[in-house]
């Protein structure tokens, strides 16, 4: 039954109000209900009332319409606190899998000033804002990530409480952001072509990696380096867990390659992150294979960046 409900809540608020870079609040988009504390003041003034009628008190009666009134007019101030008020999306810069998602939001006064203004995702912790007047405020909004791919934070929460605390104004936006998730680095092997043309390997340059060609010395121990390069004398003599490392002939054909890896998806896919972000740092050209899909050698920042990209979105819908 709540799923059905959520459906249909859902499918309503999109026609309601649909999704959309910027959003000005206005009658339509704003609902309005007491807060708890306002409903403690609501059932406070019903029972002074019940106590004015049986005692005929005249003190009582005024002193309970005028109260009545500061309900009603606090429904006005509540509402005009919110309505006018305009969002829009800003930016959102590509994040990593467990680091937070940053989403840019700007909120702009046309007219009077928006006091007290909470937005947020729930569960999470709503930020509150002060709009000047005919001014701007911008803020950042954080939510968590949890997978790769694009992560869509959904609808925004704008409330206010303003100015009494005793009615809870509140509008669902959707600014229609987005922000790209990529697979969390994890360390491992370096994941070349399996039978890569050695006569062109011997052309290139040597890079410091995890290769298989030459012995460079020991380093500490990373999760994920394989078990048959650990060097068990040094750690038999008490020197802890120390690793071979080799270094990598990088030639033109260096091509990191998903089915030289073992493992699941998610584990491939983050040791792949790795070694692009390790490659790039060095300034070294490759080329990513994955199944179906083929980034051809390069380097820089947009080949990185391609290369990321190509990582976050393997197996999505296009």
């Amino acid at each position: 039954m709540s799923r059905l409900f959520r459906s249909r809540w859902s499918r309503w608020l999109a026609r309601r109000i649909p999704a959309a870079a910027s959003v000005r609040l206005t009658q339509r988009q704003i609902f309005i209900i007491p807060s708890q504390v306002g409903a403690a003041f609501a059932l406070a003034l019903a029972l002074m009332l019940l106590a004015a009628i049986n005692y005929q008190n005249s003190l009582a009666y005024g002193l309970t319409f005028l109260l009545g009134s500061v309900f009603i007019v606090a429904i006005l101030h509540t509402y005009r606190n919110l309505a006018g008020l305009v969002l829009k999306a800003g930016s959102a810069g590509a994040v990593f899998v467990g680091e937070q998602g940053r989403f840019r939001l700007r909120l702009e006064s046309t007219q009077r000033a928006h006091q007290a203004i909470a937005l947020g995702w729930p569960p999470g912790v709503l930020q509150v804002h002060d709009v000047p007047a005919e001014g701007v405020s911008e803020c950042e909004l954080s939510i968590a990530t949890q997978r790769r791919g694009w992560l869509r934070p959904g609808r925004l929460r704008v409330e206010s409480r303003f100015p009494l605390g005793i009615l809870l104004a509140w509008s669902w936006v959707d600014l229609d952001q987005a922000l790209l998730v990529y697979p969390r680095p994890l360390a491992g092997e370096l994941p070349l072509t399996a039978g890569a043309d050695d006569d062109q390997q011997e052309q290139g340059t040597r890079a410091q990696g995890q290769g298989t060609d030459d012995f460079q010395g020991l380093r500490d121990y990373q999760p994920g380096d394989s078990k048959r390069r650990m060097h068990w004398k040094a750690y038999s003599r008490g020197q802890g867990l120390l690793v071979k490392d080799f270094a990598v002939l990088s030639g033109r054909d260096l091509s990191l390659d998903f089915d030289a890896l073992t493992g699941d998806v998610e584990l491939r896919l983050s040791r792949l992150c790795h070694w692009v972000l390790q490659l790039s740092e060095r300034q070294q050209p490759f080329a990513l294979r994955l199944p179906g899909c083929l980034v051809a050698q390069d380097s820089g920042e947009q080949h990185r960046d391609a290369c990321l990209r190509v990582l976050a979105l393997f197996g999505s819908a296009p």
